[in-house]
């Protein structure tokens, strides 16, 4: 299993130091998301400093670009990395695109599927010299010009990753994707009996098998030095937890494990307005919640309880800890995951 984790720092300087950390850890992938900073400029400083791990975007936002222009910055990042970049892509939530972003939002699961296969079409124009004829139901890219075409990359173009909630995103990623990204908001059970078999439709209609794509998933982890630390941590983990649960969109998780009624109060809770409504959710969710969500174990016993828990599900294992903690805490996971024990 490949081990990832989040770029955090930001200065130029932070981000060298960083990359050579998690390097020399053993990571395998370093993401950087789109929230508060761009999603590609943090890369390169990233791959500048190293030359074994692979780099990638967890996401970025497919629809505030048009795919011409994220065809551009994929493929001097994967020149750039030596073949080491991974696209990651997601949709955002319409509000966000239209009113932040101030992009077209329509019919978001057949858009991107439009979307990468435009941004293939693109890239094979400049490494093979294809002729670019792509039309589709909402992007049409047909000129393409020597002057304005990139030199061919002597390792392909990057693979495409998509983060997806939904079945008919999932299955999009099955279709035509590289790898899918599972949402954080996720426990063993939905992704065997929910998003697997979604996936694997999307496999079944492009004629491809579950070896074609690679899962990643940034798990819930609970763990600590002393009681302190590992109480703190759960604390922290109850209210993450309550404040996914509490968006309707990843209501089919606690659905399938007949949480529906915790979820309706979790979404009262947040929209209150009370100035503790955010520790009152947490409150809510009791250890059978957090311990179906969150792997929670002594940090040395992090790693084979990640596998006992996702081996044979998940490709690649990112720690998603919304608490304050060290880094090194992971180390031992990384190297009983890297090491499949």
């Amino acid at each position: 299993m490949k081990v990832d984790a989040q770029i955090t720092a930001s200065g130029l300087s932070e981000l060298s130091e960083l990359a050579r950390g998690r390097e020399k850890s053993g990571y395998d992938g370093l993401w950087s998301a789109e929230t508060a900073h761009d999603p590609f400029l943090p890369l390169m400083p990233v791959a500048e400093h190293t030359s074994r791990i692979e780099v990638g975007t967890g996401i970025a936002v497919a629809f505030a670009r048009n795919p011409m222009s994220m065809a551009y910055s994929a493929h001097d990042l994967q020149v750039y990395t030596r073949g080491r970049f991974l696209l990651g892509l997601g949709s955002q939530v319409r509000p966000h695109v239209e009113r932040r972003f101030g992009m077209p939002w329509s019919h978001p699961a057949p858009r991107m599927r439009e979307y990468i296969e435009a941004l293939r079409a693109i890239w094979a124009s400049w490494n093979t010299g294809e002729r670019l004829n792509f039309r589709g139901d909402f992007y049409s890219h047909t000129l393409m010009t020597p002057f304005f075409s990139p030199e061919p990359s002597p390792w392909g173009p990057p693979q495409v990753h998509l983060a997806a909630v939904g079945d008919k995103m999932t299955e999009v990623a099955g279709a035509v994707c590289d790898g899918l990204q599972a949402h954080p908001f996720t426990t063993e059970r939905y992704l065997r009996t929910r998003t697997l078999p979604t996936l694997q439709r999307g496999l079944d209609s492009s004629n491809r098998t579950r070896a074609d794509v690679s899962v990643s998933l940034s798990g819930f982890v609970v763990s600590g030095h002393t009681e302190e630390e590992m109480a703190a941590a759960a604390r922290g983990m109850r209210e993450q937890i309550a404040f996914y649960g509490s968006t309707p969109s990843y209501r089919p998780v606690l659905e399938l494990h007949g949480w529906a009624e915790l979820g309706t109060e979790l979404n009262r809770l947040s929209r209150s307005g009370d100035d503790d409504r955010w520790q009152k959710m947490g409150d809510l969710i009791d250890d059978e919640v957090l311990h179906t969500f969150a792997v929670v174990a002594e940090p040395d016993r992090i790693g084979p309880a990640v596998l006992e828990r996702f081996g044979g599900i998940v490709d690649r294992f990112g720690f998603y800890a919304p608490y304050a903690h060290d880094p090194s805490l992971w180390q031992p996971a990384v190297d009983a995951l890297r090491n499949g024990s």
